[in-house]
């Protein structure tokens, strides 16, 4: 742990741990990581701008301080991982933005991560590896943590003072938070090597290079026992037997994922069309794709998924597999 840090407003606590997030306006940050289950304090402040400075709200909203508007997150490791906070605030940040997030423009606004803690880096290079690795475009600093400083009261818990005041994150995915339910830092991506040495030669070409196997030729396309579908790489929970339909399409289809958080959804151009690619949450990796309006589907949108991205966990295996949580989900 380093000690050097000046952040006078913070106390150690036994078992606590704590990451600062800069994401454009602090009021929503702080609000997004409040309705996190697991996260037991927060402060919006002003992290690691010109150490020549003393910053307040006035001084920083000039954007000349070089301080970015932060957040202090303290959480329980036991009950919530770093990892999951990490993805679910890149679920709600443009990473491509430099010096602004959403109507926000000025240095301040410019997003970042900033540890104090040495032995964080690791989880935090591997995360900021997955989310760069999908984006086109990444300005999202990685800093150790220089100075952080308490930004004024009116500032802190804004958006519980004021429950409709600005926010540039959706209030649909600050309600989302609330509803956290599957923990990424459970299933995080191995090394490259790994993955290898782990995948037949056919999974390999479809989860790491985009492909596709055939149609009415792999493994899930006509299995409809009960259970779970899960990342066939890091085993994160995607699918459930539940909302398996036969589709015609001759690939496993979906009506919906088992919980929105864990896949995230790119344009795909490829082959002179515009799908919507449908990706897994830590282990990026390629899924299928993603069709909306379909005639068949009970809800209306089909997930069309290559068995080969997918691993099948019986019902009767959940519990002996570390997936009884969601028994009620299959």
């Amino acid at each position: 742990m380093q000690r050097d840090i000046l952040d006078q407003g913070y106390q150690e606590k036994p078992g606590i741990k704590r990451i600062y997030l800069a994401g454009g306006c602090f009021w929503g940050v702080q609000k997004l990581m409040q309705n996190l289950p697991g996260v037991l304090a927060t402060s919006s402040g002003y992290a690691n701008g010109n150490q020549a400075i003393t910053p307040n709200y006035n001084l920083v909203i000039r954007g000349n301080t070089d301080y970015r508007e932060t957040v202090r997150v303290e959480y329980d490791p036991k009950l919530i991982t770093l990892d999951g906070i990490l993805f679910t605030f890149f679920k709600v940040i443009d990473v491509g933005a430099k010096n602004y997030q959403g109507p926000d423009f000025g240095s301040q606004y410019q997003s970042g991560v900033y540890y104090s803690d040495l032995e964080d880096l690791p989880t935090i290079e591997r995360i900021f590896s997955v989310v760069k690795g999908r984006s086109k475009s990444f300005h999202v600093e990685l800093e150790p943590l220089q100075r952080f400083f308490d930004a004024e009261e009116y500032h802190q818990d804004y958006l519980n003072k004021n429950p409709r005041g600005y926010c540039h994150i959706p209030f649909s995915a600050l309600k989302e938070a609330e509803s956290f339910l599957i923990d990424p830092g459970h299933y995080p991506k191995p090394e490259e090597e790994q993955i290898k040495s782990m995948l037949t030669q056919l999974q390999y070409e479809v989860t790491q290079k985009n492909g596709t196997e055939p149609p009415h030729q792999n493994q899930y396309d006509k299995h409809f026992e009960k259970g779970l579908y899960v990342d066939i790489i890091t085993g994160e929970p995607l699918f459930s037997s539940r909302d398996k339909f036969a589709s015609g399409s001759g690939w496993p289809s979906f009506a919906r994922v088992i919980d929105q958080d864990v896949v995230v959804y790119l344009k795909d151009r490829s082959f002179f069309m515009e799908r919507i690619e449908v990706r897994s949450r830590s282990g990026d990796s390629h899924l299928g794709h993603l069709f909306e309006n379909d005639p068949i589907s009970p809800t209306g949108n089909r997930y069309c998924i290559n068995s080969a991205a997918l691993r099948f966990i019986p019902a009767e295996e959940l519990e002996a597999q570390g997936y009884s949580y969601l028994q009620d989900l299959i």
